[in-house]
C-alpha cells in the first residue's frame, strides 16, 4: 500500500537478538529430541551453541546437524557456559540445560519483556515433567522461593544481557553452585526479571534417586554451600 507524501512512518527495530548456550556432556540418547526443535523454533535472531564438554559418545554428530555452532570444552558446566558465551554474538545469552524445554515464542517474551521492564537478567518459571502430585508441590515451591529470593537455578533457564555477563566476569568455574553464585552477583547489579511462563525440565533424577531423597539431599548441599562448604566436597556428595 502506497504511503501519502509528508508522512512518516513508524518503523519498529529490534535491536536485541538472543544466543541460547547449551553444554553437554554424553548426552546423544536424548540430545536430538532436545535439539531438533529447539532448532527449527530458532528465528533469524536466534543462535544456538552447543558446548560439547568431551563426550564420547555421537552428541557432537547430532549438535552439528542442529545446532549453529559447536565448541569443544574441557569439562565442567560453568566453564563450559563460558566459553560458549566467548563465541555468542547475541545482546541476550540464554543459558540452558539439556534436559529443559524452553516455552512457547520464548524469544518474544524474553526479549520484549526485558525492553517493556528494562531488566538486565531474569528467569522463568519452571515444571517438573514428572506426573505425580509431590511434582506440582516441589515446583511451585521452588518458583516461590526464586521470586522471593531473587536466586535461580540453571533448570530455569537464566538469561542475561551479554554486557552485564562480562561486567560480572561470567561464572564462576566451580564444580557445583555456579548459577546460585551466578545469581548472588547479577542481584548486586540489578532484580531478576521472573517470567511467569514455565519451562519444563527433566524430573529424572528425583524418579531415579527418590523424591524426598532428592529433596532432603539439595537442601543440604545448598545449606553447605551457604555456610562456606567447598563446592569440590559438595560436588562429590551430589554425584
Amino acid at each position: 500500500m502506497a504511503v501519502p507524501q509528508g508522512r512518516e512512518v513508524a518503523v519498529a527495530v529490534r535491536l536485541d537478538n538472543i544466543s541460547i548456550v547449551v553444554p553437554v556432556l554424553n548426552e546423544a540418547s536424548s540430545l536430538e529430541g532436545f535439539l531438533r526443535p529447539l532448532y527449527e523454533s530458532c528465528a533469524k535472531d536466534c543462535e544456538i551453541l552447543v558446548v560439547d564438554g568431551g563426550s564420547g559418545d555421537n552428541s557432537v554428530q547430532i549438535a552439528e546437524k542442529y545446532s549453529h555452532k559447536v565448541i569443544a570444552s574441557r569439562p565442567g558446566r560453568a566453564r563450559q557456559m563460558n566459553m560458549g558465551a566467548d563465541h555468542a554474538s547475541g545482546t541476550i545469552l540464554l543459558f540452558l540445560h539439556a534436559d529443559t524445554v524452553l516455552p512457547a515464542n520464548f524469544q518474544n517474551l524474553i526479549i520484549d519483556e526485558m525492553q517493556k521492564k528494562n531488566k538486565s537478567w531474569g528467569r522463568f518459571d519452571v515444571n517438573l515433567s514428572g506426573k505425580q502430585f509431590m511434582f506440582r508441590v516441589i515446583e511451585t515451591l521452588m518458583n516461590f522461593r526464586s521470586s522471593v529470593t531473587g536466586i535461580a537455578t540453571g533448570d530455569q533457564a537464566i538469561f542475561i544481557r551479554k554486557s552485564l555477563f562480562d561486567l560480572v566476569d561470567g561464572f564462576s568455574e566451580i564444580p557445583l553452585m555456579e548459577d546460585i553464585e551466578m545469581c548472588k552477583k547479577l542481584k548486586k547489579k540489578d532484580s531478576p526479571l521472573c517470567l511467569k511462563q514455565r519451562v519444563v525440565t527433566s524430573s529424572r533424577r528425583w524418579e531415579e534417586n527418590g523424591i524426598w531423597r532428592t529433596i532432603i539431599l539439595m537442601w543440604q548441599l545448598r545449606l553447605a554451600y551457604y555456610l562456606g562448604k567447598d563446592p569440590v566436597l559438595l560436588k562429590s556428595k551430589y554425584q
